[in-house]
Protein backbone atom coordinates (compact mmCIF):
# COMPACT_ATOMS: atom_id res chain seq x y z
CA UNK A 1 0.00 0.00 0.00
CA UNK A 2 1.59 3.20 -0.72
CA UNK A 3 0.87 7.19 0.57
CA UNK A 4 1.15 9.32 -2.27
CA UNK A 5 1.20 13.21 -1.53
CA UNK A 6 0.95 15.58 -3.77
CA UNK A 7 2.54 18.95 -3.42
CA UNK A 8 1.28 21.96 -5.67
CA UNK A 9 4.51 23.88 -7.08
CA UNK A 10 1.93 26.00 -9.35
CA UNK A 11 -0.12 28.72 -8.12
CA UNK A 12 -3.85 27.85 -7.45
CA UNK A 13 -5.54 28.74 -10.71
CA UNK A 14 -3.30 26.56 -12.47
CA UNK A 15 -4.68 23.79 -9.96
CA UNK A 16 -8.07 24.92 -10.52
CA UNK A 17 -8.23 24.58 -14.31
CA UNK A 18 -7.02 21.04 -14.40
CA UNK A 19 -9.01 19.58 -11.74
CA UNK A 20 -12.24 18.28 -14.00
CA UNK A 21 -8.83 16.44 -15.89
CA UNK A 22 -7.19 15.14 -12.83
CA UNK A 23 -10.97 13.70 -11.17
CA UNK A 24 -10.94 11.72 -14.46
CA UNK A 25 -7.71 10.41 -13.63
CA UNK A 26 -8.69 9.29 -10.56
CA UNK A 27 -12.33 7.78 -11.21
CA UNK A 28 -9.60 5.42 -13.92
CA UNK A 29 -7.41 4.28 -10.83
CA UNK A 30 -10.62 4.06 -8.21
CA UNK A 31 -12.40 1.55 -10.87
CA UNK A 32 -9.36 0.03 -11.50
CA UNK A 33 -9.25 -1.04 -7.92
CA UNK A 34 -5.49 0.68 -7.46
CA UNK A 35 -6.77 3.79 -5.31
CA UNK A 36 -8.85 3.68 -2.02
CA UNK A 37 -8.78 7.16 -0.67
CA UNK A 38 -8.15 10.46 -1.81
CA UNK A 39 -8.62 14.61 -1.11
CA UNK A 40 -6.95 17.56 -0.63
CA UNK A 41 -4.30 18.65 2.41
CA UNK A 42 -5.50 21.55 4.72
CA UNK A 43 -4.26 23.84 4.13
CA UNK A 44 -4.24 23.61 0.54
CA UNK A 45 -1.26 22.94 -0.93
CA UNK A 46 -1.83 19.59 -2.47
CA UNK A 47 -3.52 16.62 -1.74
CA UNK A 48 -3.20 12.53 -0.38
CA UNK A 49 -3.98 9.65 -2.76
CA UNK A 50 -4.03 6.24 -0.92
CA UNK A 51 -3.14 3.51 -3.26
CA UNK A 52 -2.65 -0.41 -3.81
CA UNK A 53 -0.49 -1.80 -6.23
CA UNK A 54 2.03 -4.21 -6.54
CA UNK A 55 5.38 -2.02 -6.55
CA UNK A 56 6.48 1.73 -6.08
CA UNK A 57 7.39 1.52 -9.85
CA UNK A 58 4.04 0.41 -10.64
CA UNK A 59 2.55 4.12 -8.75
CA UNK A 60 5.24 5.51 -10.99
CA UNK A 61 4.07 4.85 -13.50
CA UNK A 62 0.25 5.84 -12.76
CA UNK A 63 1.67 8.75 -11.52
CA UNK A 64 2.87 9.87 -15.10
CA UNK A 65 -0.73 9.45 -16.59
CA UNK A 66 -2.18 12.45 -13.83
CA UNK A 67 -2.56 15.75 -15.46
CA UNK A 68 -1.00 17.61 -12.41
CA UNK A 69 2.20 15.86 -13.53
CA UNK A 70 1.96 15.70 -17.14
CA UNK A 71 1.66 20.13 -16.77
CA UNK A 72 3.85 20.15 -13.90
CA UNK A 73 1.76 21.82 -11.42
CA UNK A 74 2.75 19.11 -8.12
CA UNK A 75 5.68 17.09 -6.88
CA UNK A 76 4.68 13.43 -5.50
CA UNK A 77 6.35 12.56 -2.72
CA UNK A 78 5.96 7.94 -2.50
CA UNK A 79 5.78 6.60 0.73
CA UNK A 80 5.22 2.49 0.84
CA UNK A 81 3.64 0.84 4.26
CA UNK A 82 2.48 -2.16 5.42
CA UNK A 83 -0.55 -2.12 7.13
CA UNK A 84 -0.33 -4.61 10.54
CA UNK A 85 -3.79 -3.25 12.04
CA UNK A 86 -6.69 -1.93 10.21
CA UNK A 87 -10.83 -1.80 10.64
CA UNK A 88 -11.99 -5.34 9.78
CA UNK A 89 -14.56 -3.23 7.37
CA UNK A 90 -11.06 -2.13 5.66
CA UNK A 91 -10.09 -4.70 2.73
CA UNK A 92 -6.52 -4.26 0.72
CA UNK A 93 -4.59 -6.99 -1.40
Amino acid sequence: MFIISLTYKSDLENVERLIPEHNNFLEKHYASGNFIASGRKEPRTGGIILANAASKYEIEDIIKEDPFYIHQVADYDITEFIPSKYNEHFKFH
